[in-house]
This record gives structure tokens, sequence and C-alpha cells, in this order.
């Protein structure tokens, strides 16, 4: 495998499991020295000692409530005691809840919008911050949810499309620090929050396997959007759904 990030620190959010976990195993893969930034501490740091065991090299986990903008300063403070420097930013947390919109409250609301939205803002702005002069690459983990939606999922969709507004921003405010900024739409993939999805389970919403991806699917483009491969590639967004949305 290519050692595209030899000498790169990586930081990469929700990556205990799932999505998350395929990405930050990729570019740990590819020489890395990467931060598993989770909700639980026990979790954050079994994920990290798991991709040590299996491929050598660095990794910590690091208990991290993305909504909360104190937690995301203290991980990047952390990042930055233990490697020094931080590269690649991969905002992957996300949280999808499930009622109408006459059912959802503004608490609601605001727990999506926190963890889905605020905590890639909050880890944008550290990397902004603290990126070197070389500059850096932050990927954001959106889903087809942004472009093409369904029923009882409204703040999820609504922080996703705001997500891709923000890539574009960041790729604009990026340009001349040399920071670059693109989004990953996933489709479906296979993990715990695709089949314990109540439309799914409902029938409401139906699933061809055939349009069922693995999370070795995204990591694979965020390492490439996050690579110097991509170094021309700033404020765009990938769609990684099997070709879904272009049957929706």
């Amino acid at each position: 495998m290519d050692r595209r990030f030899e000498d790169r620190v990586a930081i990469v959010t929700g990556a205990a499991s799932g999505i998350g976990a395929a990405i930050a195993a990729r570019l740990h893969a590819e020489g890395a020295k990467v931060a598993v930034a989770d909700l639980k501490a026990e979790a954050a740091q079994a994920a990290a000692a798991k991709l040590v065991a299996d491929a050598g090299g660095e990794a910590i986990g690091i208990a991290c409530d993305v909504g909360a903008e104190e937690q995301v300063e203290a991980t990047v403070r952390a990042v930055l005691d233990r490697f020094g420097r931080v590269d690649v930013i991969v905002n992957n947390a996300g949280l999808m809840t499930f009622k109408t919109l006459a059912e959802f409250t503004g608490d609601d609301w605001l727990k999506v919008l926190r963890v889905d939205l605020l905590g890639a803002a909050f880890f944008t702005r550290q990397g902004f911050l603290h990126f070197g002069e070389k500059g850096g690459a932050i990927v954001n983990i959106a889903s087809v949810h942004a472009v093409e939606t369904s029923a009882n999922a409204a703040p999820y969709s609504a922080a996703k499309a705001a997500l891709l507004s923000l890539t574009r921003t960041s790729s604009i405010e990026g340009r001349d620090v040399a920071i670059r900024a693109n989004a990953v739409l996933p489709g479906a993939i296979d993990t715990p929050m695709l089949w314990e999805n109540p439309n799914v389970k409902s029938g409401a919403e139906t699933i061809d396997k055939r349009d069922v991806g693995t999370p070795a699917d995204i990591a694979n483009a965020v390492a490439f959007l996050a690579s110097e491969d991509a170094r021309f590639i700033t404020g765009t967004t990938l769609a990684v759904d099997g070709g879904r949305l272009a049957r929706l």
C-alpha cells in the first residue's frame, strides 16, 4: 500500500467504529499518525490500540464530544502535545434521529446540529488555527441525505446539507493558506446506522443490496481527497453511493 501520509498526523472523529474506524485504519496503513476521537474514552483507546497492533506506527484514542467546543479544543491540544502537528482532519462523527417535523423539538434539533454540523465547524476552526505553513486537508463526511432525503430525518438532512455549504466556505477561505476542504456523500453503507434506520426497518425506504457499500469504500475516497493526489481538488462533493443518487 502507498505511504501517502508518512510523517503526517490525522484526526478522525467518530472513529471507534463503522465508517470512522475504516477511515482511521486506511490513513494509518498509509503512514499517518492517527488520533481516534470518539465520544467514549474506552472505545477510542481500544480502537487506537487496534490500529497499532494491526499495522504498527502510532495512534492515540481521545474522548471527545464534538458538539462541545472546549472538548474539540482539548482534543487538538492533546494531538499537538503528542505529535507536534496536525495535517488532516476528517469530520465523520454523526447522529441521526427519527421523528416527524411536528414531533421534533428545539432540543431535538440542537442535539443533532451540535454533532453533525457544529462539531465539523469547531474542528474546521482548529484546523485553520493549527495547520502548519504547508496547510492541511479537511474532509467532511456528509450524506446523500444532503441532496435527496426521506421523511422523519429533518435535522440530520438539514445538518448534512449545511455541512456542504461549510465545506465550500472552508475551501474559499482556505485557498490562500493551502487548506483544502472537500466532502464525501456516503450512500447506503453496511453499518448499524443503516440497518437500525426505522425507515429501512419498516420498509418505507427500500435498499437494493447492490446499492450497499462498505466502510472501506468511504475510506478509499477519504484517503484520496486527503492526499496530495487531490492537491488541485477543493470545495468539491464526492458521492460514494454506487450510483444511487443518479436514480433517485
